[in-house]
């Protein structure tokens, strides 16, 4: 069978397309309509997620009996793509969720942590978030500040977190935290914070340039008492496991950013057939198809990367490279698509509601979170120069 336009014949396979049209159908007719007002008005997503849980995109990566699809990585950036074409602040949502915060208790949890968390996150009926960003340590994980201290049976968290997506709006956060900052990486651990414990409270909620319909917000932590048992990495532990977990969010803003990138492909085509200048069609001028050719290939090839590093990682096999490659390569595909759709529509383009100003707004931050595009070229070439 010959794959439909945009899906490349190495990652077709007839039920992973079948997922596709499932969850296109989805965003187009329940994300789709209300993603402009939801942007305009910065108004959270909540809706949407609500749908998305009733659709089990909420733990798409995580086994049935915890709740989840029990669907591979494959599937998963399939659905952040389709979800993000739709609306991106609502994909972003969906992958933080998914793969920053649920994946990790099921992957790393102990079975009380599972026990606790994790079939509420796979089914949506709570929200989940990764806190690691501080005002001094983004790019630099190991300059967190957010001490834990050890207390009887439990820590005593104090410190706080800023840029945190969704960060006001979760239930649970994922909480990356330093026993003593005098110890680096050594001291790193991972607690699983619950929203309403005292002491846990919000500061700025962020008036970002786009991604609109999510939240960002600053969480501080004075003196919050966090049980023993919602470690999820241990003193020491915490570090390594951070990156891995980073690891897996930045296939998902790889697929995220594919998916925006598309979608202002898509709205180009249309606007090119229908605009006429100087006689004709704005599609019959080289410059403009100069331009839908360049985004296309980079497209197509982006949505490789991200499939090539999700693969890897459903064969349990090293995919840290692969991922920074996505990442990086598939966010810079976003920012110059956006761009030229932009360009191609004119005036209409620059215009606030328009599509593609918002997809052009949206994309700017898959080259900054889960890692900025010079920290994915840092872990590439890391990998390429390290000794084999």
């Amino acid at each position: 069978m010959i794959p439909p336009g945009g899906v490349s014949v190495f990652i077709y396979d007839d039920e992973l397309e079948s997922f596709r049209r499932r969850v296109r159908e989805f965003a187009e007719k329940e994300i789709a309509p209300e993603a402009e007002r939801l942007d305009r008005e910065g108004i959270f997503a909540r809706e949407n997620l609500k749908k998305m849980a009733r659709e089990g995109l909420m733990g798409v990566i995580i086994p049935k009996e915890w709740g989840g699809m029990g669907l591979d990585y494959r599937h998963y950036v399939v659905a952040i793509e389709e979800i993000s074409k739709a609306c991106s602040s609502t994909g972003v949502l969906m992958a933080v969720h998914n793969s920053v915060a649920t994946y990790p208790i099921y992957r790393w949890g102990s079975e009380r942590l599972k026990e606790k968390y994790l079939k509420d996150l796979a089914t949506g009926r709570k929200l989940g978030a990764f806190a690691l960003t501080e005002p001094q340590a983004g790019s630099d994980a190991s300059a967190v500040r957010t001490r834990a201290v050890k207390e009887g049976d439990h820590y005593v968290l104090n410190g706080n977190k800023v840029f945190i997506t969704a960060g006001n709006e979760a239930d649970v956060v994922l909480v990356f935290a330093t026993t003593d900052p005098k110890k680096g990486r050594d001291g790193m651990l991972i607690l699983a914070v619950e929203k309403g414990t005292e002491g846990f409270t919000y500061g700025t909620i962020e008036d970002k340039m786009g991604m609109r319909a999510s939240t960002t917000a600053e969480l501080v932590f004075d003196n919050v008492e966090v049980p023993e048992e919602n470690i999820l990495a241990s003193e020491g532990e915490g570090f390594q496991m951070g990156l891995a977990i980073l690891d897996g969010g930045r296939i998902g803003i790889g697929a995220q950013a594919v998916g925006i990138a598309q979608a202002a492909l898509d709205e180009s085509i249309k606007y090119v057939n229908e605009r006429i200048q100087f006689g004709k069609p704005l599609r019959k001028f080289q410059a403009t198809q100069w331009m839908l050719a360049e985004a296309s290939t980079r497209i197509d090839a982006s949505r490789l990367l991200v499939h090539h590093a999700a693969t890897l990682k459903d064969m349990g096999l090293p995919f840290s490279k692969a991922a920074s490659e996505a990442k990086y390569f598939a966010s810079e595909t976003a920012r110059i698509v956006t761009n030229y759709a932009v360009q191609l529509h004119g005036g209409y383009g620059y215009l606030t509601g328009s599509k593609v100003e918002r997809l052009y707004r949206d994309a700017k931050v898959t080259e900054i979170y889960e890692g900025t595009s010079e920290i994915q070229k840092i872990v590439i070439a890391h990998d390429l120069l390290r000794k084999k």
